[in-house]
């Protein structure tokens, strides 16, 4: 399925509360990402991202809506050459190609942009989907840190996969 990668707009957030509002989406985020997902909690990330520069959160359009999000976040400290990507996706889109390709677009945006050498995530342990998606984009199992997430009064294993910025001569 066609889509692009694209700064958020303050328009899009009626698409945004309408995507972001389903507990199948909810359940493999962090309490960050609340549900219900209401128009204010919409507008407050939008607000958060609004002068990102560069931007780090993009919007996943399909047909000039925003139908999901995908981010790049640089680390500080010791962590400084790293990022973490974090993504989500309407589920009337789930199964459709989306996610791998919008992964490919922004590892190369992350190693191109900022100065890192390793893009990593952490789905949860119960999201076998997740983790499938980030093999078939290149990204290798690191660890996984067991019952380290508790997340609607139960505990789950976080995993690491982790891309390397020399393994695709980015």
């Amino acid at each position: 399925m066609d889509f692009k990668l694209r700064k958020w707009d303050e328009t899009d957030l009626d698409s945004l509360v309408k995507y972001a509002n389903n507990n199948n989406v909810a359940k493999w985020m962090t309490n960050g990402f609340p549900h219900p997902y209401t128009h204010k909690d919409g507008e407050a990330f939008l607000s958060m991202i609004a002068n990102d520069n560069p931007t780090k959160v993009f919007a996943i359009d399909v047909n000039g809506e925003a139908v999901g999000s995908i981010g790049i976040f640089p680390q500080t400290d010791i962590h400084e050459k790293s990022a973490e990507m974090g993504y989500w996706l309407a589920e009337a889109y789930w199964g459709q190609g989306i996610i791998p390709k919008a992964i490919d677009e922004i590892v190369e945006y992350g190693f191109r942009t900022f100065d890192i050498v390793r893009i990593f995530a952490r789905p949860f342990s119960t999201n076998t989907q997740s983790q499938r998606v980030l093999k078939k984009a290149g990204f290798t199992f690191e660890a996984k840190l067991k019952k380290a997430l508790f997340k609607n009064g139960e505990f789950m294993d976080e995993m690491i996969y982790a891309k390397f910025k020399n393994e695709k001569n980015i």
